[in-house]
């Protein structure tokens, strides 16, 4: 039986990265990969365990058909790369930090992918932006209009499971870890 796709979105500042460090270990346990997004921008820039690429970089790889998903936000391009078809065929789940405007693209290659919504509180948000000091307010008031925005619209038919990240991280990640393990005993019957 194939692993099923783990979708993970979420705002920049909803703590996705924090979530998946966390969970690593715990997510081995239960047959899931954690696979590295490539990303044209440098890791360190980005704040997660990514691969940082040249534009021109990511383009040849896109052509040369390194990526099972790719897609473009804020400026930049994200792909993911074809190690996770290879990973799901043995079984195994993966998980992905997905974007939440590329979600269509994602179901329409992986029907049965498992799509999870990290959310937070606007002034959770607000905060945790402001403290990472890369955006204005003003870029900042502007994200939380567009993150409300998804909230309110159905992008898919599929449900999208919300895991609310706003407190303690441990919560999240249990969170986390429990829709994987119910998802899993679904697919097995």
């Amino acid at each position: 039986m194939d692993g099923r796709l783990v979708y993970l979105m979420g705002p920049s500042g909803s703590g996705k990265d924090s979530l998946i460090e966390a969970a690593r270990e715990p997510l081995r346990g239960l047959n899931c990969e954690i696979i590295r997004r490539v990303i044209t921008r440098s890791a360190e820039s980005v704040g997660e365990d990514a691969i940082g690429v040249t534009p021109q970089e990511f383009e040849r790889r896109q052509h040369a058909g390194d990526f099972a998903l790719a897609w473009q936000a804020n400026g930049l391009a994200y792909g993911i790369p074809t190690d996770m078809d290879e990973w799901l065929k043995s079984g195994r789940h993966v998980l992905v930090n997905g974007s939440r405007a590329n979600l269509r693209q994602a179901l329409d290659h992986y029907p049965t992918l498992l799509p999870v919504l990290l959310t937070v509180k606007d002034e959770v948000l607000r905060e945790r932006l402001l403290k990472r000091g890369r955006e204005t307010p003003e870029q900042i008031d502007a994200r939380l209009a567009r993150n409300a925005l998804f909230k309110d619209r159905r992008s898919t038919d599929k449900p999208v499971h919300l895991i609310d990240n706003s407190g303690d991280l441990a919560d999240a990640v249990t969170q986390l870890l429990d829709l994987i393990r119910l998802n899993a005993v679904a697919d097995r019957t």
